[in-house]
C-alpha cells in the first residue's frame, strides 16, 4: 500500500477547497480559510459553552414534588417534551458525524460540526439525565416514548430515514443522484428536524418559565434554543454554499421536494403539539400552535428561496426575544447579561 498522506511541497489554497468532494486538497488543513462564515459559527458557539448542571435545578424539584403545583395534563406536557427532545437529539448527532461529517469535506464546516455533535450531547445530557433524573422522573419511560408514542415516533422516523439513506453501502457524493441525495440530508435535517420539529415543545416547556415555574429547565431550554438558532442558521448557509458550488442539483424536482418535506414537516409537529397539550394549557390552544409551525414553515422556506404557502403571524413573538441571550434581559426571575466567555455563564 502506498501512503495515505501523499508528500508534496505544493501549499494548499483556499480557492481548491470545495463543500464536497475535496480530493484536491487534504482536508486537514484548516489555513487558509475559505470558508469564512462557517469559522464564524464555530467561534462563536464555542463562546456560548454552557454545561447543564452549572443550572440549578432546586426550585425545580420543589415544585414538581407539590402535587398541587401542576395539573395532570402539564405533567403530561413536560414528560411528553423530555422524552422526545432526549432521544431526538441522539437521532441529529448520528446524523451530523455519520452522514454530514463524513461528506462535508470542508475543513472550516467540519470544525463547525464537531462543535455541533458536542452541542447535541450536551443537550442530551440535559434533556435525557439531568432534568429528569432531577426529578425523579423515571427516564425508561421517557427514552422509550419515541418507539411507543406514535406522534414522537413519526417525526423521530423521519430523520431516521435520511440518515440511512445516506449510511447505505453504495452512497458516494460524485453523482448527480448522490449529491442529491446528500443535500436532501441536508434540508431534511437542518430545516425540517431542527427548523421545525423542536418549536412547539420549546414553547410549551419556555410558557412554564413564563409563569415562573421550572425555572431550572427554562434556563437549559433557553440555551439550546440558542444553540438549535444557530443550528438551523449554519445549515442554510451550508445549504446555500453546497448549492452554490452543485447547481445542478437545485432542480424545480429538488425544490418541489423541499417544500414537500416542509409542508410534511408541519403536519407531523402539528399533530405532535396536539398530543402534547390534548386540551391546551398555559395559554396555549391547538390553533396557536399550528399558526406557530406555519409561521416558522414559511419563514424557513423563504431562507431556501421558495413560495411561502401559510402567510400567518407569529402568535408568539416573546419566543424571538428568548432566543436573543446576548442581549440584557430579564426571564423568569434570573437575569442573563452579556457575556464574554472562556466556559462558564455570568448570571445576576
Amino acid at each position: 500500500m502506498g501512503d495515505i498522506i501523499a508528500m508534496t511541497a505544493t501549499r494548499v489554497r483556499a480557492d481548491d477547497k470545495r463543500i464536497i468532494n475535496n480530493k484536491a486538497v487534504d482536508v486537514n488543513q484548516l489555513i487558509p480559510i475559505k470558508y469564512a462564515w462557517a469559522w464564524q459559527y464555530y467561534l462563536d458557539a464555542c463562546a456560548n459553552h454552557w454545561m447543564p448542571q452549572e443550572i440549578s435545578m432546586q426550585r425545580d424539584i420543589e415544585q414538581w414534588r407539590n402535587p398541587k403545583a401542576f395539573t395532570d395534563d402539564e405533567r403530561l406536557a413536560v414528560k411528553r417534551a423530555l422524552g422526545f427532545f432526549s432521544t431526538a437529539e441522539t437521532i441529529v448527532a448520528n446524523n451530523v458525524i455519520m452522514a454530514i461529517y463524513k461528506f462535508i469535506t470542508a475543513p472550516e464546516c467540519r470544525m463547525y460540526i464537531l462543535r455541533q455533535a458536542f452541542e447535541e450531547a450536551i443537550h442530551t445530557h440535559a434533556y435525557g439525565q439531568y432534568m429528569p433524573e432531577s426529578l425523579g422522573m423515571d427516564t425508561g419511560e421517557l427514552m422509550n416514548m419515541y418507539r411507543e408514542v406514535p406522534a414522537i415516533h413519526d417525526k423521530e422516523e423521519f430523520g431516521a430515514r435520511l440518515t440511512v439513506d445516506i449510511l447505505q453501502p453504495d452512497f458516494e457524493t460524485e453523482s448527480f443522484s448522490g449529491r442529491s441525495r446528500l443535500l436532501r440530508n441536508l434540508i431534511g435535517y437542518y430545516v425540517v428536524t431542527e427548523g421545525i420539529f423542536f418549536y412547539t415543545t420549546f414553547v410549551m416547556l419556555l410558557s412554564f418559565g413564563r409563569q415562573n415555574r421550572l425555572p431550572g429547565v427554562c434556563e437549559q431550554v433557553q440555551y439550546i434554543l440558542r444553540d438549535e438558532s444557530m443550528h438551523l442558521n449554519f445549515g442554510l448557509e451550508l445549504i446555500h454554499a453546497f448549492i452554490r458550488e452543485n447547481q445542478d442539483v437545485w432542480t424545480e424536482e429538488a425544490k418541489a421536494w423541499a417544500l414537500e418535506a416542509v409542508k410534511e414537516g408541519v403536519q407531523l409537529e402539528y399533530r405532535h403539539a396536539e398530543d402534547s397539550l390534548p386540551n391546551g394549557l398555559l395559554g396555549l390552544t391547538h390553533q396557536m400552535m399550528k399558526q406557530y409551525v406555519e409561521y416558522i414553515a414559511d419563514r424557513r422556506l423563504e431562507r431556501l428561496g421558495l413560495p411561502k404557502p401559510y402567510g400567518t403571524s407569529n402568535p408568539f413573538p416573546w419566543m424571538s426575544e428568548v432566543i436573543d441571550l446576548r442581549k440584557e434581559k430579564n426571564f423568569f426571575e434570573t437575569r442573563v447579561t452579556e457575556y464574554q466567555t472562556g466556559g462558564t455563564l455570568s448570571w445576576e
